[in-house]
């Protein structure tokens, strides 16, 4: 039995067998309609999600089975005082497989150590986000035709964006990736991440803080969002949360097949004027991650469709 605390979990081989995986799910649905039919996912959700819980849930509805679950602490017996540990035990007895986003970090990692089911980390504070890793693996794969030998210029929060610390790491395993970091100084990418990913690899990387320099040079722009939830005191929130705002003015400088992409949600971080160009793929991103999560779902319940 595997479970998925990180992206790193699956090998490079293993990952390109997954995203070839979710690409035939794309081209063939009807052929994974009924791949699960008897099984169920439990979806456990201690904080508020939309884009991840359902893409969860409609990944499974779309392979035959059924879902069941919370969607807030609130809602369950977390607020009685239950530990995950107990929780995860009850929760296998009803389900085939579970999602589980907490705000601690570390805590789908003490659910898998007793789960008797395969647990995903749907997200766990501001550490790691390897679902949505794969989402957007694929978009890439799917739009730019590689996972190597590009320039990806991550802008934004990348100091507690679960979101790009799950993707630095992965991309950092193919041959050719540049990064680019974006982002005022109190939110710029942990130390411990551009030294153990990527410095002790060799892997170039530069930070900036103006969005404009570095347009022209970037093959891909990850945008993400200020988290209000992740900060301390309402002032830091409010001097930052407007710090990049992505407009038509700025996709101006950018090269012609340069995709935008963004975990969502989004609050003002991308104008909506931006919907309309072509190159934003941000809600490509949340069709493909359905994909992803089916593909998931089977690789981990090991069932074969042939």
């Amino acid at each position: 039995m595997r479970h998925l605390m990180s992206p790193l979990d699956f090998s490079v081989e293993e990952l390109d067998h997954l995203l070839d995986l979710a690409h035939d799910i794309e081209l063939h649905p009807e052929k994974y309609a009924h791949a699960c039919e008897g099984k169920k996912l439990a979806t456990i959700f201690y904080e508020p999600s939309t884009r991840t819980r359902l893409s969860f849930e409609a990944a499974m509805l779309n392979l035959g089975g059924n879902v069941l679950g919370f969607s807030s602490a609130a809602s369950s017996s977390a607020s009685k005082g239950e530990s995950v540990s107990d929780t995860i035990r009850m929760i296998s007895c009803f389900a085939d497989i579970c999602a589980m986003r907490h705000p601690k970090e570390g805590a789908p990692m003490v659910a898998s150590a007793v789960s008797s089911i395969p647990v995903i980390n749907a997200g766990d504070g501001g550490h790691q986000h390897p679902s949505q890793t794969l989402a957007d693996l694929l978009t890439i794969r799917s739009l730019k035709g590689r996972l190597d030998h590009f320039t990806i210029g991550l802008c934004g929060d990348l100091k507690f964006g679960r979101t790009v610390h799950s993707l630095v790491r992965a991309l950092a395993r193919y041959e050719g990736v540049k990064f680019i970091f974006i982002s005022p100084e109190e939110l710029k990418m942990p130390s411990y991440i551009k030294e153990e990913v990527l410095e002790a690899n060799g892997i170039p990387y530069r930070e900036v803080e103006r969005l404009e320099d570095v347009m022209s040079d970037l093959d891909v722009l990850y945008m993400t969002r200020v988290q209000k939830e992740r900060f301390f005191n309402e002032e830091d929130y409010v001097r930052l949360k407007d710090f990049y705002i992505l407009n038509n003015q700025k996709m101006e400088l950018a090269k012609d097949d340069m995709i935008v992409m963004h975990p969502l949600p989004r609050v003002n971080e991308i104008s909506v004027e931006v919907d309309k160009d072509p190159r934003a793929a941000y809600f490509r991103q949340v069709q493909y991650g359905v994909y992803v999560r089916m593909a998931l779902i089977l690789t981990l319940l090991e069932v074969k469709v042939c």
